[in-house]
């Protein structure tokens, strides 16, 4: 399969944050396009043809947070449109489906999206919701109607401070004020559907021996009408030289 990269990051995916390092984000940042659209793209049209079980996820109960994320999405990157189809940044023409919101969403943006709504009484917010065409080293299936405590049970350092804060930070986001963070983990194989079930092994090469870097830029969104909370992921894959090219030897020792 052809490798599908971009060649830098739009942030140092080297600088050491304290988890879960989120940040404040301006809501015209929320989503964008990249270098890498085109191929990515493709490859979602892919992913969604031939295996649409693995990549999505709609409880009933999710439905009208889907087609307000659909909506919210279409005036962010599709201000001008009508309602009945788009045309993405690599000329390909999408008919809307408001019937399959998050098929649609995963035809017409570069982000995953994953929704999560904390339930009348509830302690934590649910996975009810995702187009996840990308996963790394996650399997969608396992996490499906799961809180978050349960989704991050494989992740050795989501400890239990960890869980409360980043539970706070899905009680406290505030409509119209998203946050973001970042991820970067070395990877041998530059694949981006990349799905393991919690069992499975998880080999991690270091930066010597590692050719690409996979970072996945991470934003939280509250939906206004439905509370529900937004968790988008933008996936990049960037060859081990490029990174050391834009950000200097320091990268070795990550």
């Amino acid at each position: 399969m052809t490798k599908i990269l971009q060649t830098r990051l739009p942030y140092n995916p080297l600088e050491e944050r304290k988890l879960p390092g989120i940040q404040p984000l301006a809501p015209q940042d929320w989503l964008h396009f990249d270098e890498a659209c085109a191929g990515q793209m493709a490859e979602r049209e892919r992913l969604l043809q031939q295996c649409r079980s693995q990549v999505l996820y709609c409880a009933p109960e999710a439905m009208p947070a889907a087609s307000e994320l659909l909506e919210a999405v279409l005036a962010q990157l599709y201000p001008d449109t009508a309602r009945t189809h788009v045309v993405r940044p690599d000329g390909v023409e999408v008919a809307l489906d408001w019937e399959d919101p998050l098929g649609t969403l995963g035809r017409i943006a570069q982000q995953d999206f994953c929704i999560l709504e904390k339930p009348e009484g509830a302690q934590e917010h649910v996975l009810t919701g995702a187009i996840l065409c990308f996963p790394a080293n996650w399997t969608l299936a396992e996490k499906a109607g799961r809180p978050l405590i349960a989704i991050h049970a494989p992740v050795d350092s989501y400890d239990s401070g960890i869980a409360a804060r980043v539970q706070r930070l899905f009680d406290g986001v505030q409509v119209g004020r998203p946050m973001w963070r970042f991820n970067a983990l070395w990877y041998a194989d530059a694949t981006l559907h990349q799905p393991r079930r919690a069992s499975g092994d998880r080999p991690r090469p270091g930066a010597e021996t590692a050719g690409y870097m996979r970072s996945e830029r991470q934003t939280i969104l509250r939906l206004p009408q439905s509370r529900a909370v937004v968790f988008s992921i933008h996936t990049s894959v960037v060859t081990r030289e490029d990174v050391m090219a834009q950000w200097g030897a320091s990268a070795a020792s990550r």
